[in-house]
């Protein structure tokens, strides 16, 4: 590209870019930030809510409330040896599945809402029994949650192993119908007698170091703007 009057026109339509991308990754980790304050705050206030019946709460979320982080406990018949499936999953930095299974949902909307029973190790290989004739009543406490959407680096899901929380496609591969679009993530075990499944509802330890990425990303900007000057003056100079 050519130079008119001693003015860089490439190197400014090439700085242009550059700090257009530098500053949409700084506002970005600034939207990040606010969600991370939040997402904290609610896993905090976690800590001293007690549960509620997850008939009402789903009822709202029919009405269009948000659910998530609600505390809430509920009665699942046979929940111990329900059929699951087997979703991929990382625990103190270990690969594993979460065993997700059908539960019966009382609400005037929703007939089942899909349980996250708890963490297995891939070094483990043994599973809970499956009965489906057993009815046995197990209560589960546990926080819904809403699934994060499949994105272009997420594997295709597989009949043995899923890697995205699909509500309804699971639901369809248990048999279940009418499925919440909340997965309900137990506290409580619905194998007790069986220590391999680990119950894990919420994130712990989570970093929030988005402010600090932003203003990394905004330095650079900056940074790029006066090499830009420097580079203008030093030809005006010249």
């Amino acid at each position: 590209m050519t130079e008119r009057r001693g003015f860089p026109v490439g190197l400014t339509i090439a700085t242009a870019v550059a700090l257009a991308i530098l500053l949409s990754l700084g506002t970005w980790q600034l939207q990040r930030l606010a969600w991370k304050r939040d997402l904290i705050a609610r896993i905090e206030a976690l800590k001293a809510v007690p549960a509620r019946p997850l008939a009402p709460v789903l009822d709202g979320l029919a009405e269009g409330a948000d659910v998530e982080f609600t505390r809430v406990r509920v009665v699942c018949p046979g929940l111990a040896r329900a059929l699951y499936l087997e979703l991929y999953g990382l625990r103190d930095g270990q690969a594993g599945a979460r065993l997700i299974s059908a539960c019966a949902a009382p609400s005037l909307r929703y007939r089942t809402i899909l349980v996250d029973r708890g963490f297995v190790a891939d070094t483990i290989s043994a599973r809970p029994p499956v009965d489906a004739a057993d009815r046995t009543p197990v209560e589960i406490v546990g926080v819904l949650r809403a699934p994060e959407p499949a994105n272009t680096f997420s594997p295709p899901n597989r009949p043995d192993r899923w890697f995205t929380r699909d509500a309804a496609a699971m639901a369809a591969a248990l048999g279940a119908q009418s499925p919440a679009p909340v997965f309900l993530m137990a506290e409580t075990s619905s194998n007790p007698e069986w220590k391999a499944l680990v119950p894990a509802p919420v994130p712990s330890g989570i970093t929030n170091r988005h402010l600090e990425y932003a203003v990394t990303w905004y330095g650079l900007a900056a940074a790029l703007l006066g090499v830009y000057a420097a580079v203008l003056l030093r030809r005006r100079k010249s």
